[in-house]
């Protein structure tokens, strides 16, 4: 899968991307942590930065339970 919101292997292994970060929204991670690292972690710094990879990760969330109601509803038909 890859998209704008998806970083390579290699700009994550570079910016040392834990596994467990590493989904469709990595390429919205790599800039905020990097506004994070730079401001210190002030928590209103980086607000827009946020906003973008938590809705990035709210819509990523909606499109699975999309799939997977589907794919129950298809079993339910089948049977």
């Amino acid at each position: 899968m890859s998209s704008s919101t998806t970083a390579s292997q290699e700009e994550l292994k570079a910016h040392r991307v834990p596994l467990g970060w590493r989904d469709g929204c990595s390429a919205l991670l790599i800039p905020l942590n990097l506004c994070r690292k730079k401001n210190m972690y002030k928590s209103w710094e980086c607000d827009h930065d946020r906003h973008v990879y938590e809705q990035c990760q709210y819509d990523d969330y909606m499109r699975r339970m999309k799939a997977l109601s589907k794919q129950k509803l298809e079993v339910a038909e089948g049977s």
